[in-house]
């Protein structure tokens, strides 16, 4: 028999020891809300995902929560279909899935039944004693927030997050409280029955490969962080843009906004990870310990003169004709909810002071995109004819977060011929065609490090509280002044015409991503 190159069995033993490094111990998931649309769009097919490339362990288990009338079977066929239809990884490897089935199990009871809890106990008692979790707990609420509070309380009466050996940990989605002091209360209930090393305050995009990346490029690059600095940067634009409106989630959204929605937790996590000042090491504390700094670094918001707001009326997106917010489902025909931010933010500290940072997110643009742009000053003399360089742009640097994932240099560059002219190129990298894999979903990273101990991609608490201060401030700011005359823009533009002239006061004008 031929016997495989030493390459290949070098990588062999290198990924055996990864997955082995990266096994957590057996343990159980309590999935509140399991029969909901996160549990089958995005956990289950993120651990069925993780069960295919071997980083569950043995044992590994999960009961579902949740008031739906369903049978354990019907649960098991629920879950089933949901893997089939959202797994990223296709078609579904039916040992694989099998081996996931067999640890599944189901608890009907309403999330504020003290009886409920002591079935639960009594599952979880099962678990430890038939497939070895050694009282290893996730809780994980992926349901609305108004039922986080009781079920804090209900684990905390009924025992079950203190009782028993092993690990108890919570994982806990956004909105993570709808304002600062709500914020507040939420954490003073968690910290009533869970330590803070125990919550796990998940922000997707911090599990997006091309997010983790960004610290990459910046930290394992001798080339880009001497020059990360107000030296050399112009300025930086954070976009998060959707082609998509509300998608029936009117209700949510007339009290939420653009705002709460977006700015408060994506946008200010991509700010904070373009901006953070080199950790000197990659331990948890440590890497949010910069991120907090920054945060507690942003100069005090003019709301008057730094923030634009916008609602989108009908329009065109896609070459198809779309109804504006105030049509959509369950929208007062009134609403003054803002679907569109642009915020004009400074950051007083010696890397960044006078440097602008400009950040907008919005419902029905032409595109969907998420990307930070670190634009570079020109440089300081041109030797070159006037007329070789006219078209010439600035250096940019454009790190994808979604679509396309990857990054790309803007360069000048000679055009050939016996003439020096020179033009704008674009230096390229592509992560799926760098690596010729499938990106993992951000869920699998973050569940995994969840059962592992490790908090780093997760949000931390007074990271959240900074967040809603930032986000209290503006709607403060809001609610002295007149109501703005919506809808400002229409579906498939790029936002109000306020905004453009936000950032084109400064001599600058937005990228079009």
């Amino acid at each position: 028999m031929a016997q495989a190159p030493a390459a290949t069995l070098t990588q062999n033993v290198l990924r055996e020891g990864l997955i082995l490094s990266r096994t957590p111990d057996p343990a159980v998931m309590v999935i509140f809300g399991a029969s909901g649309d996160l549990t089958a769009r995005k956990l289950m097919p993120a651990l069925y995902n993780l069960a295919l490339n071997r980083y569950l362990p043995s044992g590994f288990s999960v009961i579902g929560v949740a008031d739906t009338p369903l049978s354990e079977d019907d649960f098991r066929a629920h879950m089933a279909d949901a893997v089939r239809k959202f797994s990223r990884t296709q078609p579904v490897d039916r040992a694989v899935w099998q081996s996931v089935a067999e640890g599944l199990s189901y608890v009907r009871m309403p999330f504020d039944d003290l009886d409920g809890y002591g079935r639960l106990a009594a599952e979880l008692e099962r678990m430890d004693r038939e497939r070895g979790t050694n009282g290893n707990r996730v809780f994980y609420f992926a349901t609305a927030p108004q039922f986080f509070p009781v079920i804090v309380e209900r684990l905390g009466a009924s025992g079950i997050a203190r009782t028993g050996a092993g690990w108890k940990r919570v994982v806990i989605e956004k909105p993570f409280g709808h304002d600062l002091k709500t914020a507040k209360e939420l954490n003073h209930t968690i910290h009533s029955v869970f330590a803070e090393p125990q919550v796990y305050r998940i922000d997707h995009y911090l599990g997006k490969e091309t997010v983790q990346n960004v610290l990459v490029f910046r930290f394992a690059n001798g080339i880009f962080e001497p020059i990360w600095n107000r030296r050399y940067v112009d300025h930086i634009q954070i976009t998060v843009a959707e082609d998509i409106g509300i998608e029936r989630r009117g209700k949510y959204y007339e009290s939420s906004g653009a705002l709460r929605d977006i700015f408060q937790n994506h946008l200010l996590q991509l700010l904070s990870i373009a901006a953070m000042e080199p950790p000197p090491n990659f331990d948890a504390d440590t890497v949010r310990d910069e991120k907090v700094k920054v945060l507690k670094s942003i100069h005090p918001v003019d709301v008057d003169n730094d923030v634009v707001r916008g609602q989108y009326g009908p329009g065109w997106v896609g070459g198809q004709q779309v109804p504006g917010y105030r049509q959509e489902q369950n929208v007062s025909p009134n609403s003054m909810t803002e679907t569109y931010v642009a915020v004009r933010l400074k950051i007083d500290n010696w890397r960044w002071a006078d440097t602008p940072f400009y950040l907008r997110t919005g419902k029905r643009l032409p595109s969907r995109a998420s990307e930070i742009a670190i634009q570079f000053k020109s440089a300081p003399h041109q030797p070159f004819a006037k007329t070789a360089i006219q078209g010439m742009t600035p250096n940019v640097l454009v790190m994808r977060i979604q679509p396309h994932e990857g990054a790309s240099l803007k360069i000048a560059a000679k055009i050939p011929g016996p003439v020096m002219r020179l033009r704008t190129v674009n230096m390229d990298f592509f992560y799926g065609s760098s690596f010729l894999v499938e990106s993992p979903d951000a869920y699998e990273r973050l569940v995994l490090d969840c059962m592992l101990g490790d908090p780093t991609l997760f949000a931390r608490e007074d990271e959240v509280e900074r967040a809603w201060g930032l986000a209290d401030t503006i709607e403060d700011g809001w609610a002295g002044q007149p109501a703005p005359d919506f809808p400002n823009y229409p579906a498939g533009s790029w936002g109000p015409e306020a905004a453009d002239a936000l950032i084109e006061r400064d001599g600058r004008r937005w990228r079009r991503p």
